[in-house]
């Protein structure tokens, strides 16, 4: 289950991937798959050779790849999720959702 995140910011997501770029975005996630991660970084392309491209640069392997949906991407999580944002310049997303808000600092 995705949450934390604002329909023009999936929308911008979705633009990017359509267009040929690589594309990330990280929301807060929930599954019995990976209990304990509650993050995650789907870092998408519509041109899956680009998408195969980019991940070899960080041993990310073809298998990898969620083509579920209309727009195939990696799925980040845990370390490979801290270490690809930080390389790309990116960790700004992870960190944005470690920030408490302030509903939950007035409690």
């Amino acid at each position: 289950m995705a949450f934390g995140i604002k329909r023009d910011e999936l929308r911008e997501w979705k633009r990017e991937a359509e267009e040929g770029r690589i594309a990330f975005i990280t929301h807060f996630w929930k599954t019995e798959k990976f209990p304990g991660m509650t993050t995650v970084t789907k870092v998408g392309c519509c041109d899956r050779q680009k998408l195969i491209e980019w991940g070899k640069k960080y041993g990310l392997k073809p298998g990898w790849i969620d083509e579920n949906e209309k727009y195939p991407h990696f799925d980040l999580i845990g370390s490979f999720q801290q270490d690809i944002l930080k390389a790309e310049n990116k960790l700004w997303q992870l960190e944005r959702l470690k920030k408490p808000n302030k509903k939950n600092q007035n409690s």
